[in-house]
């Protein structure tokens, strides 16, 4: 007799029960449509995006700190460690320039503020000081001072990522200088609490679809749809160079590891699709973390190379304030010469290495930029107020995207890729590996041949049963783009990756 086939309903609430990503999309639908209807309600819930966000980023300082100082002392090469950063900082010059040279072509062509005609003195500047909260951009000075922690504990308290960073390498090189034999016990403890902190990060995870439906109902209750109509030029132009610029991404990503950009975007989409919900990139960089791992970047690689990103590699950002700078200089009426431009460019190169988690930090860049050129009055950077919010979706999409290629391209580069396995993760096989948890469900013995028991793309699994890891990997945890002994860490709330599903 054929087994019976489930009613439409019933797979329907099946998949809104197991699947993240359809969870998240409902959220997000029925934000749009709270806001719509209900703003004076929508604008209420900020409550609901604000508390997620908090919740991640008291994960963020730790997780890094275990991740790195693991990867460090686990490859035993402190000098590969150093080369990495090298790399990556490369990397991160390159592209972020490439961002901004893009978007001066494309403002250069396409003109978004001509014709306007605005007189600056009619424009309220309050608005930008209320949105900045009075505050400034570092000095390039001041921002190497500030990444240097000047406690161990304010490190975490402040949520400092680069400080952390650099306390992570001084604790994973103090690891190796002092051996497993005189200190036993403290790699060890780091590495189960990381496996604590990847369960948090499970739990946490479950609360995505209310903050993404608190956070699209407060941003359509506040700023409606009429915005999109009033700079539709501006936001067409501005989503269109960031299409150009991951286009670019996607072949790079070809060229140097041979994987594919819209494979690795259909693997994270559930984190995607958070990202744009929230409009922060930090909601999503635990299960970022967790994915990159599980598609074969070694550990000191993810760990290093993506948090620095999120300080130093802001393309979506970079895009932004140069067609934005050229916008203000054209709805003014002001003209910039090639020399002009090219100085816009070098001021963004310093000013937007010091954005992340500043308030109003785009603001703050554009007016370091108006107040270098003597040219456009800085007030009217006020004329960006009414469509900064609407950018957020494209400034996350491509900053998340251009971190993660970094973060392959880097590997690659480094040799700290395990190419064939991230092909099969990208291409949605079951991969034998140790950093996959049980399906608590059916309980599967660790021996058993993987893939008996995978639920679909997208799915939520249980946490609490807590992940294990052994010193004995199973065959296929390692790799040969992997340094020898680097056992792969069991992450906790990390989805199992099976047949691609469509949409």
């Amino acid at each position: 007799m054929p087994p019976s086939v489930p009613s439409l309903p019933r797979r329907v609430a099946r998949i809104l029960r197991t699947s993240l990503f359809a969870q998240v999309a409902c959220a997000l639908v029925l934000g749009v449509v709270v806001g719509k209807l209900w703003p004076d309600v929508a604008t209420d819930l900020q409550p609901l995006g604000d508390g997620f966000t908090r919740l991640i980023k008291t994960i963020i300082s730790p997780l890094v700190f275990c991740v790195v100082v693991v990867g460090i002392a686990k490859a035993g090469d402190l000098k590969a460690f150093g080369r990495i950063g090298l790399k990556a900082l490369i990397w991160f010059e390159v592209a972020s320039t490439l961002a901004l040279v893009i978007g001066l072509l494309a403002a250069n062509i396409v003109q978004p503020g001509s014709g306007m005609n605005v007189d600056p003195s009619t424009l309220d500047t309050s608005a930008v000081d209320a949105k900045t909260g009075g505050g400034s951009l570092p000095s390039t000075t001041e921002f190497v001072v500030n990444a240097l922690p000047t406690s161990f504990i304010g490190a975490f308290a402040e949520n400092s990522l680069l400080q952390v960073l650099v306390l992570a390498c001084l604790v994973g090189a103090a690891l190796l200088h002092l051996g497993h034999t005189r200190v036993p016990k403290v790699l060890p403890a780091i590495e189960q609490a990381q496996e604590i902190i990847f369960a948090i990060v499970g739990f946490v995870m479950r609360l995505a679809p209310i903050a993404v439906f608190g956070a699209m109902a407060v941003l359509i209750g506040n700023y409606g749809l009429g915005v999109i109509e009033t700079y539709g030029k501006l936001i067409i132009l501005c989503y269109a160079a960031a299409a150009l610029f991951v286009t670019l991404l996607a072949v790079a990503l070809r060229v140097v590891t041979g994987l594919s950009l819209w494979k690795f975007l259909r693997y994270i989409r559930e984190e995607m699709l958070l990202a744009l919900g929230t409009a922060s990139t930090e909601s999503v960089m635990p299960r970022v973390m967790q994915k990159l791992r599980n598609a074969g970047a070694r550990d000191d690689a993810v760990g290093l190379v993506l948090p620095t990103g999120y300080s130093f590699n802001l393309d979506g950002a970079s895009l932004y304030l140069s067609i934005g700078t050229l916008f203000i200089a054209q709805a003014v009426g002001v003209d910039l010469s090639l020399g002009q431009q090219i100085t816009v460019i070098l001021v963004l190169m310093l000013t937007s290495k010091g954005m992340a988690g500043i308030p109003g930090s785009a603001f703050l860049a554009l007016s370091a930029a108006a107040s270098s050129l003597g040219a456009i009055p800085a007030g009217a950077v006020a004329l960006l107020l009414g469509v900064d919010r609407i950018m957020d979706s494209m400034r996350v999409v491509t900053n998340l995207l251009g971190n993660c290629v970094a973060v392959f391209a880097v590997s690659r580069w480094e040799g700290a890729l395990d190419l064939e396995r991230a092909k099969r993760v990208l291409d949605g096989e079951a991969v034998a590996a140790a950093d996959e948890e049980p399906d608590d469900s059916a309980k599967p013995d660790p021996s058993a041949e993987p893939g008996g028991s995978a639920e679909s793309e997208g799915s939520v699994r249980p946490e609490g049963s807590g992940p294990t890891e052994s010193p004995a990997s199973p065959e296929g945890s390692e790799s040969p783009g992997t340094a020898a002994g680097i056992p792969v860490v069991v992450s906790a709330g990390l989805t199992k990756e099976t047949a691609p599903e469509a949409g």
